[in-house]
């Protein structure tokens, strides 16, 4: 299936590749064309930006997550239903192990470059030509600046691209320089501390997007029709992977989704439903009591920027505690383990009084306490992951496993065990072993 499709990537994080990335995606959209955007690596912020402009779901692609098979089938999938596929990258472009520069070449995917060039000049074109050259033989798209001054300094960034950089020019547009987005306050997506804030959160979330892409239009890039973007078609396969049993047919699985606990991969979903599972969901933060379920599964999130409500909130921790004493599974990964936890200490110093499902305490910090790819050995195999949390947790509450990290200089995680509530610092990846996934929502066998 040939579909065109661009990975944004940049030199460095902070580039704007988020920015581009939705801009493109809104842009696109509102010209009625299909699209379906993907992130690299284990995200859960910004592709709740890419959803809100392209109107569909955002699944993560990382080779060591998801592994090639998977990867191939999603972005297959996508390709049926969709006129372009945009995939952010990660990091810098040739970062991390692997890189988004490994998934673009694996792929044959162009490599759209995206470069701050508020600070430069003739720099930007050095820039380009060792992004491009660094690797021989990479997919190259182009590159658009981002946050340029002017249309002056437009001009000198383009001209310092060199001309072996820049490629032919099909359709009457260089397929080199890409175009330049302005430095304008309008078009920033706010942050904090574990990254952009979630756009349902602000209520000018779409004007921001559609502010975006009012500039994107104005530029090469997003002067092009489909005709334009076909330059870079890329055949995504067919790939057939194995057949999920169906290990949770008849059981209804309670999701808290709300601001608090917003960090679900929309795969993990699916592989709920998949393995039979009927998901409904509730919400911690407006004290909604969980449904009748078989299972409840607490997401991470942000409760300590909702402690007075998580605290206040009576009738869903009663409803929690009545859930466990019936015997019935709860699965709590990084912020929805923090509430399940005696106290919430808040990165001023204050103790928020949790629900006391488990002994111990949570201590929000200032710098990263984890961060980087895991995977838990369980006996239905190895199920795959990621860790990212600003807190540490001092608890004398057994644990059944550790999680074993990617990288060496990353710690396990404890996995904590207490009647039918397990949890953990770890985001598990489901679809990597649903086998492994689907047992965290059936009762422990003695």
């Amino acid at each position: 299936m040939n579909t065109p499709a661009l990975l944004i990537a940049a030199p460095a994080s902070g580039q704007g590749k988020t920015t581009v990335t939705a801009a493109l995606a809104r842009l696109l959209t509102r010209q009625g064309k299909r699209v379906r955007v993907f992130k690299c690596g284990p995200d859960f912020l910004d592709p709740h930006w890419h959803t809100l402009a392209s109107g569909h779901a955002v699944h993560n692609l990382d080779l060591w997550l998801n592994g090639e098979e998977d990867l191939r089938a999603r972005l297959h999938e996508a390709a049926l239903q969709s006129d372009v596929i945009l995939i952010e990258g990660v990091m810098g472009l040739f970062d991390g192990e692997p890189s988004a520069a490994d998934l673009a070449e694996l792929l044959g995917i162009p490599v759209l470059a995206v470069i701050d060039a508020s600070a430069m000049a003739g720099t930007f074109g050095a820039l380009v030509h060792g992004l491009r050259h660094y690797r021989p033989g990479l997919p190259w798209a182009g590159v658009l600046a981002n946050r340029v001054a002017s249309e002056g300094h437009a001009q000198m960034l383009q001209v310092s691209v060199r001309s072996e950089d820049l490629g032919s020019e099909p359709a009457g547009v260089d397929a080199g320089w890409l175009g330049a987005l302005r430095r304008d306050a309008d078009f920033s997506l706010p942050e904090r501390h574990l990254g952009l804030t979630v756009a349902t959160e602000l209520p000018d979330a779409m004007a921001r997007l559609d502010a975006l892409a009012d500039a994107m239009a104005d530029t090469p890039l997003g002067q092009l029709d489909l005709l334009g973007w076909q330059r870079w078609a890329v055949n995504f396969d067919t790939v057939s992977l194995p057949p999920v049993v169906q290990s949770l047919a008849g059981r209804t699985v309670a999701v808290a989704r709300d601001a608090a606990f917003c960090f679900v991969y929309p795969a993990n979903l699916d592989t709920l439903r998949a393995l039979g599972a009927e998901l409904v969901f509730f919400s911690p933060v407006a004290d909604e009591a969980i449904p009748d379920c078989d299972a409840v599964w607490l997401p991470g999130g942000y409760p300590e920027l909702h402690a007075p409500a998580l605290v206040n909130g009576l009738a869903c921790r009663d409803s929690l505690v009545a859930h466990v004493r019936a015997g019935k599974p709860v699965w709590a990964e990084c912020g929805g383990m923090m509430p399940l936890f005696d106290g919430l200490t808040l990165a001023d110093g204050m103790r928020a009084p949790m629900w006391g499902l488990m002994p111990g305490e949570v201590t929000m910090q200032k710098r990263l306490s984890g961060l980087g790819p895991h995977r838990w050995v369980t006996p239905q195999g190895e199920l795959r992951g990621h860790t990212f949390h600003y807190s540490l947790t001092d608890s004398p509450q057994a644990t059944v496993a550790h999680t074993e990290p990617a990288r060496a200089h990353s710690k396990p995680e404890a996995i904590y065990a207490q009647g039918s509530v397990r949890a953990s610092y770890f985001h598990a990846w489901f679809p990597s072993n649903p086998a492994a996934a689907a047992q965290l929502f059936l009762p422990a066998v003695a």
